[in-house]
C-alpha cells in the first residue's frame, strides 16, 4: 500500500446533495479497490485559474488515501469518466 494525495474540481452546477454524493461515490471507489481514506477536506467553492467547460468557479476537494499503487491508473480511469469532475489530480506522497 502507498499513500496519495487526489486534488478534483467538482462542476459548480452540482447542488450540495449531489456533490455529497460524488464525494462518497469517489470514496467508495478507492474502498472498492481495497483502499482507505485517511481524510477528506472540503476545501469549498472556488475561482478556476482559467475557465474550464465554461464554467469559472469549482468546488474544490482534497482526499488522502492508501491503495496499492497497481490500483491507481484503474482508478484514474474510473474518475475520467465522471462528468462533474471537471480536474483531477493524483500524486504519490512517498
Amino acid at each position: 500500500m502507498k499513500k496519495y494525495e487526489m486534488l478534483y474540481i467538482i462542476s459548480a452546477k452540482q447542488t450540495e446533495e449531489q456533490r455529497e454524493a460524488l464525494i462518497a461515490k469517489v470514496q467508495k471507489m478507492v474502498e472498492d479497490r481495497n483502499g482507505s481514506v485517511e481524510n477528506i477536506d472540503k476545501w469549498g467553492m472556488k475561482k478556476l485559474a482559467y475557465p474550464i467547460q465554461f464554467q469559472n468557479e469549482g468546488f474544490y476537494v482534497l482526499m488522502n488515501f492508501e491503495v496499492d499503487p497497481l490500483e491507481i491508473r484503474g482508478l484514474e480511469n474510473a474518475l475520467n469518466i465522471i462528468e462533474p469532475i471537471v480536474r483531477k489530480m493524483i500524486v504519490s506522497k512517498n
